[in-house]
């Protein structure tokens, strides 16, 4: 057999072809043969024409077995091929596409050089495997580092709203503290953290994800890569007012102790709640501040060395000044700012082109400038301009008047009609009576 008159179909196209064949002989509506395939009835038609001119070969695409039009030129890959051989031989494909990119000026998606590499080298082209992890030894002293995070869970299991667990745990005791909030965001960590440094002491560092509450993802701005400093969240700035070592986990294994706390709390805690019926908030803040102890005395341990590495809060620091959200705004020049899609208007005459807005955790503002609070009152109704009313479009066109045929303008002519309708009646009438008198 001739191999032009093989034919190689997918099993999707052998079925169409027989569904299409059923149609052309009347077998099955189009529309039957449309809903089957998944195609419209345009489509149907189509293939239809293409069997009945073509044969089977109609229900390929005539694009198959075709060089792509976006097909790249074999000249650029082989002068791809030819510098990754030379300059990127242990290069990764997205790493060698980059620099590419980058120093010879050449663009090539990364899994296109892939694909290109596996066919140039005959061989497929490894992934990673499960990366190798070794157990961190944990640290010597308490208070030296302290991991945080926070669990999105059912944790009054559908009695009330759905909580996040800020929690934290020391390295090198396993001591818990925790706090039940609505979100995860920058004043439930701030809130938190300020409870915590309360009940003992500010801590060394602490290890966190990288949440956006925690690590900010935005690009710096020009006068930060001017002073080469990198951009902070709320609570990084907060943490570096206070002295505390912010460090960053590059994966969840990373922090793997606070990870194994939630689980225990959402088993242990979850069930502890369950059997007294708490349905609020509320109840479950007071219930966790009698169970953390109860817990820390059962799962926490002694340090490797003695000593307390928290400090104590300083005397005279406004807690409530550093752990808030900071915002500068532009004061305009009638002594107002825009914040939050509200309008406030400054009381206090300054000289200067930005203010400071602080909002607290306790839920207020304030507004500053060089530390000190500003008098200010929101506007609670800004004056819209009112809009001119629009001009009414004139028609353009012209109402003709028609006069009636009563008009004296067409007296003479109305008068002509009349005396011609009559003469024509009492014509008719004279042959009527002449007719009947024959």
């Amino acid at each position: 057999m001739d191999s032009k008159d093989i034919i190689r179909m997918t099993q999707e196209e052998l079925r169409r072809v027989s569904i299409v064949h059923q149609a052309i002989g009347r077998l099955i509506l189009q529309k039957k043969a449309a809903e089957v395939i998944g195609i419209s009835d345009r489509q149907v038609r189509r293939l239809i024409k293409g069997v009945r001119e073509e044969g089977d070969r109609g229900i390929i695409h005539s694009s198959r077995g075709k060089p792509s039009n976006r097909r790249i030129d074999d000249k650029l890959r082989d002068e791809v091929i030819e510098l990754y051989n030379k300059r990127y031989w242990d290069f990764g494909p997205t790493l060698a596409s980059e620099k590419l990119h980058e120093l010879d000026k050449i663009e090539v998606h990364h899994e296109t050089l892939r694909l290109w590499l596996i066919g140039d080298r005959k061989q497929e082209w490894q992934r990673k495997g499960r990366k190798h992890r070794q157990w961190r030894e944990r640290k010597e002293y308490f208070g030296e580092m302290v991991q945080m995070d926070g669990s999105h869970h059912d944790w009054l299991e559908g009695r009330g709203p759905e909580l996040v667990f800020m929690g934290y745990v020391d390295d090198a005791t396993n001591t818990v503290f925790a706090r039940l909030y609505y979100y995860e965001g920058t004043i439930p960590a701030m809130d938190s953290f300020m409870r915590y440094i309360k009940e003992y002491g500010i801590p060394q560092s602490i290890y966190l994800d990288r949440h956006t509450t925690y690590k900010s993802t935005r690009e710096p701005t020009i006068e930060e890569q001017l002073r080469n400093e990198k951009p902070m969240s709320q609570f990084e700035r907060a943490m570096e007012e206070l002295g505390v070592n912010v460090l960053h986990a590059n994966s969840p294994q990373a922090k793997g102790r606070i990870e194994r706390v939630f689980g225990t709390f959402q088993d242990r805690f979850v069930k502890e709640m369950r059997l007294r019926d708490i349905k609020t908030i509320k109840e479950a803040d007071r219930f966790l501040n009698r169970y953390l102890p109860v817990y820390n005395k059962r799962f926490s341990f002694s340090p490797a060395k003695e000593g307390d590495l928290h400090r104590a809060i300083p005397e005279g620091l406004d807690l409530d000044k550093i752990l808030c959200i900071r915002t500068k705004r532009a004061l305009r020049n009638d002594f107002t700012i825009a914040h939050n899609k509200r309008l406030y208007q400054i009381l206090e005459h300054i000289n200067t082109k930005k203010v400071v807005v602080e909002e607290r955790i306790n839920g207020s503002m304030l507004i500053t400038h060089n530390g000190k609070s500003l008098k200010y009152k929101e506007i609670a109704r800004r004056l819209i301009r009112p809009k001119e009313p629009q001009k009414q479009c004139v028609s353009t066109t012209r109402n003709v008047y028609k006069p009636p045929m009563e008009h004296p303008w067409k007296r003479p002519m109305y008068e002509r009609m009349l005396a011609s309708k009559q003469a024509h009646l009492q014509k008719e009438n004279e042959e009527t009576i002449g007719g009947d008198k024959i």
